[in-house]
């Protein structure tokens, strides 16, 4: 008997990375779940992984900043597989330009959209549910960026990941004693798609000593398997190794600068 049977689970970005992982993990434990991100042939292959290890899932393709097709996600949700017991905010993404002099105001909404936005309306969206049935639990994966930002995340990434935590710790003091719990989870350098985008990518080598998916997928599924009566409130999960980003914080400066500032450097 899995610690997770009868349970939904709905993460978010959940074709890649952290929310690969932790999928394969909250499935394993018996969680009926439901992967969402914008690209199908993704989920459906993280689908495939949970049915062929005996779990069960459901893919939905959706643009989780988007107020209209969130409500329609967790309808449908609610439709095939039962109310959301579990909720993991996970997607996210960076900008291009890092530095705050040069980005723009588009580029900054849409990073607010994925990181910030769409946590609220999410919540927002399975909250009812989870009051009529007594709890939840609401896990979102911020960032250290929330607490120690630099250019190596950029501008809008580390306010949208403070912001996330901040909204996490008003969710847990507004509805704790209706039995819904708040977690925020903030990783150091994870090993993910996300750093391909980097202005200098890490080596294969860096990428090994980092924090692995697979890592924060298992704090993400110890949050979700503690009993009710208790809640992991924050979690911080790091690389034991620091590196050197100093030549990356360097380079990330001037992604996006007007060429007279770089003639000016």
């Amino acid at each position: 008997m899995g610690l997770l049977d009868g349970k939904t689970a709905l993460i978010t970005g959940a074709g890649t990375g952290i929310g690969r992982e932790t999928a394969l993990l909250l499935a394993e434990a018996g969680a009926t779940v439901i992967l969402v991100g914008r690209r199908p042939h993704v989920l459906e292959e993280v689908a495939t992984a949970v049915d062929d290890a005996g779990g069960s899932a459901f893919t939905r393709p959706t643009h989780v900043e988007n107020a209209g097709e969130v409500r329609e996600l967790v309808a449908w949700t609610r439709e095939v597989a039962g109310p959301v017991d579990i909720l993991v905010n996970n997607a996210g993404g960076a900008s291009r330009v890092l530095d705050v002099r040069w980005i723009s105001e588009a580029e900054w909404n849409t990073v607010m959209g994925v990181n910030l936005t769409a946590v609220y309306l999410l919540t927002q969206a399975v909250l009812p549910d989870m009051l009529a049935h007594g709890g939840g639990t609401v896990i979102t994966i911020s960032s250290l960026a929330a607490v120690r930002p630099t250019l190596l995340g950029g501008a809008p990434y580390g306010a949208a990941k403070a912001g996330v935590r901040n909204f996490m710790t008003y969710l847990r003091n507004t509805f704790r004693n209706d039995l819904v719990r708040a977690t925020c989870i903030l990783p150091g350098e994870v090993n993910t798609p996300i750093l391909d985008g980097r202005a200098v990518p890490p080596s294969e080598e860096a990428r090994a000593a980092m924090v692995q998916p697979q890592d924060v997928a298992r704090a993400v599924l110890l949050c979700a398997t503690l009993p009710q009566r208790t809640v992991v409130e924050e979690l911080v999960i790091a690389p034991t190794l620091v590196r050197d980003t100093s030549a990356d914080v360097e380079a990330s400066r001037w992604i996006g600068a007007p060429e007279d500032a770089r003639e000016e450097r």
